[in-house]
């Protein structure tokens, strides 16, 4: 094996895990606990986390992970923009009802602000894939590493430095093109900037 084959195999190994990495439920799950250790005493923190794994990350995950084995789509990024029509409709209400919990749990106005920005980019994520397929992973990296940043600058950087190799790796992994790229990426900095300020 010549080295070049051998580096392009490297190559994609390290983008299939910062692929991974950069999946939108590992991402956002890895993002909450950091804000809650960062912003809220442990008790808060505590009920605000079990909050979100009850009403999003669980159900997300379990949403996912069934679609795949039944078949309605053909991996968990739901990668093929014709299965994410049948996606949206079953991931917004999950996102709804964690809205809906956080409200009830009467959760820091961040966190409330946060869900409702979060179900609210995946309705222009949903209505967006009726022409194009934006990226998800990228739109959620962004979203996060923004939030992090003015939360902690440090975690923020370290966010940031993520989210471009997420988006790096999607379009290394010919996941999507530039446009799509561009497009999930400038949609979760909006995002972000609306829920940290």
């Amino acid at each position: 094996m010549n080295s070049d084959k051998i580096d392009l195999k490297r190559a994609v190994v390290f983008a299939r895990w910062v692929s991974w990495i950069g999946h939108p439920l590992v991402f956002i799950s890895l993002s909450v606990a950091i804000i809650i250790v960062l912003r809220l005493a442990s008790r808060a923190g505590l009920a605000l986390f079990l909050t979100l794994l009850a009403t999003l990350i669980l159900p997300m995950a379990l949403l996912l992970f069934r679609g795949v084995r039944s078949g309605r789509w053909s991996d968990v990024d739901v990668s093929v923009r014709a299965e994410r029509i049948r996606f949206y409709p079953r991931a917004i209400p999950i996102s709804a009802v964690a809205v809906i919990g956080l409200w009830l749990l009467r959760a820091p106005a961040f966190a409330l602000r946060g869900a409702v920005v979060t179900w609210f980019v995946l309705v222009v994520a949903a209505l967006v894939n009726f022409r194009i397929k934006l990226s998800l992973h990228a739109l959620f990296a962004f979203y996060s590493a923004i939030i992090l940043f003015v939360i902690h600058p440090l975690v923020g950087a370290i966010a940031f430095v993520l989210a471009f190799l997420v988006f790096w790796s999607r379009l290394y992994l010919e996941r999507h093109d530039l446009l799509e790229t561009l497009l999930g990426a400038s949609l979760g900095l909006l995002g972000g900037l609306v829920t940290a300020w």
